[in-house]
């Protein structure tokens, strides 16, 4: 049974997280275990409803691997991966747009609207939000993003909604590219100079033992100033580094906060943004 006193004392403790970041754009990458299983899948969109309700502008980014992969070998064509990232042909481009833009896309808003928030469907193509180069000819069209529009992102916020972007990029001449999720929430959450920024995972965060996922092992905060000792300890190393770097990015460019989370938790959102204490690493900008 609920303890309905540790509810009063959970709210109470929110408060003054809910008044700093009411009015204030809020970027949600969304991506990895969190989107396996309706369970999860509706703990964040409920999570990301409540945000909204009390006056967050929730912007929500969301990636789609492992739908993307399945469609892929339904239709016979295989995957490769290169550094992480997915080779990405012209025919594997035209997958990713139809299936992040459309099929992950309008789940995720169709979700939302089900528990009583106001969700637009968008992809980085829309409004020319996102454009793209090449980020190497070895990885074909996976996009490195060179221009960021905000303007249709800050008018749905505008209008009371919440922008649920699929990270799909495109250039002047009509080619789609596929962005990695990380890399567009950072450059999305630059571009809007969001109060904060977080990326859901599949770890607890960012660990200085990385055989022990536990509290010990957690380093709950790192100052952008850090980083290169902690690259050189091997503390951020393989997986993790580019994960970081969107970290820095997104600093740099005027994110006051960004936290890596652990996305297998159920409302892992709420416990890192409405707590004292946080659930996974949070990275800031320091003296």
């Amino acid at each position: 049974m609920i303890d309905k006193h540790q509810q009063a004392e959970f709210l109470l403790e929110a408060m003054p997280y809910i008044k700093k970041y009411q009015n204030k754009i809020l970027v949600i990458k969304y991506g990895g275990s969190a989107m396996i299983g309706d369970e999860l899948k509706e703990s964040v969109m409920r999570d990301l409803t409540l945000l909204s309700f009390v006056g967050i502008k929730v912007v929500l980014v969301h990636g789609g691997g492992p739908e993307i992969s399945q469609t892929l070998e339904r239709m016979g064509i295989p995957s490769k991966f290169i550094g992480g990232l997915r080779y990405t042909d012209e025919e594997t481009a035209e997958v990713v747009r139809m299936v992040l833009a459309g099929k992950v896309n309008k789940s995720l808003v169709h979700m939302l609207e089900a528990f009583g928030a106001k969700a637009v469907g968008l992809c980085g193509m829309d409004g020319n939000m996102l454009t793209c180069v090449k980020e190497s000819e070895e990885l074909g069209f996976v996009g490195k993003i060179v221009h960021v529009d905000t303007q249709l992102i800050l008018d749905s916020l505008e209008k009371g909604y919440i922008p649920v972007i699929s990270t799909v990029g495109g250039d002047d001449e009509g080619n789609i590219y596929n962005i990695n999720a990380d890399t567009a929430a950072s450059a999305i959450a630059g571009a809007l100079e969001a109060e904060s920024l977080i990326l859901m995972t599949d770890i607890r965060g960012l660990l200085r033992d990385k055989t022990r996922d536990d509290d010990e092992s957690l380093i709950r905060k790192v100052s952008v100033s850090d980083i290169p000792s902690l690259v050189n300890e091997g503390i951020i190393s393989g997986g993790m580094i580019p994960k970081v770097k969107c970290c820095r990015e997104a600093i740099r460019k005027g994110v006051n906060r960004v936290f890596i989370t652990d996305g297998r938790v159920k409302h892992s959102i709420l416990l890192e943004l409405l707590s004292d204490e946080g659930l996974g690493t949070m990275f800031v900008k320091g003296d």
